[in-house]
């Protein structure tokens, strides 16, 4: 069983009731959830939701896969981590041990289902623990320190060519997948042997503040 799991809240501060705002003509949630309803590999797709008003939104929807999860309030507050909602939901699921959770984040609109279905294979051929999609950085990092900074990835004595430079591959926040047995047992998304699976850099933007709505909705006029 291949469950997909899409946590979304009505307490969102920076954009209120952003999951159904609407984006490129839809509530924002819907494009995850078609993605991971169209995705040949998830057989449920669950959202967990806090609040009536979403949950009319989805249930508008009419995805045949999509089932709706009353999440708790304790676990839908501004310092509740995507985690605990997710172990809530895994008490109760009766899903396997070695059943797959995908986590999908609303917050990701970009995500497609060949995406999914991509990522999927990719995972099961890999023989990794767990998974997580991203995208490919070619910046130059610094961390910062008392004494000042220092380089991250690569060496600013011998500046490589951009076409030279592997870069790094960062979490876009799309798309996670580990086995039921292994969140429950780490308490988190990911454990064990994690891969990455890379996406186009447009799926690098997540929705967390009003600017990103903006570049996010002109991407997709472009992409989807």
């Amino acid at each position: 069983m291949n469950t997909a799991f899409i946590p979304v809240r009505g307490g969102s501060k920076s954009i209120p009731l952003k999951n159904i705002k609407i984006l490129n003509g839809k509530p924002l949630v819907y494009w995850t959830a078609k993605a991971a309803n169209d995705a040949e590999c998830i057989d449920k797709v669950i959202i967990a939701a806090d609040s009536e008003e979403i949950k009319r939104t989805v249930e508008s929807f009419k995805l045949p896969k999509l089932e709706i999860y009353d999440r708790k309030p304790e676990n839908a507050a501004d310092n509740s981590s995507t985690e605990s909602v997710m172990l809530e939901y895994l008490e109760t699921a009766g899903l396997k041990d070695d059943d797959l959770l995908f986590l999908i984040q609303a917050t990701s609109p970009m995500l497609k289902a060949q995406d999914i279905d991509g990522m999927f294979n990719n995972f099961i051929k890999s023989g990794l623990d767990s998974m997580f999609s991203g995208v490919r950085e070619k910046q130059f990092h610094w961390r910062i320190k008392d004494t000042g900074v220092e380089p991250v990835n690569y060496n600013y004595r011998n500046r490589p060519r951009r076409q030279d430079f592997e870069g790094l591959i960062a979490e876009n926040g799309a798309c996670y997948i580990n086995s039921v047995q292994n969140i429950i047992r780490h308490k988190c998304r990911l454990s064990g042997k994690i891969g990455a699976y890379e996406l186009p850099s447009y799926t690098a933007y997540e929705i967390d503040e009003a600017e990103d709505w903006i570049i996010v909705e002109e991407l997709m006029k472009h992409f989807l």
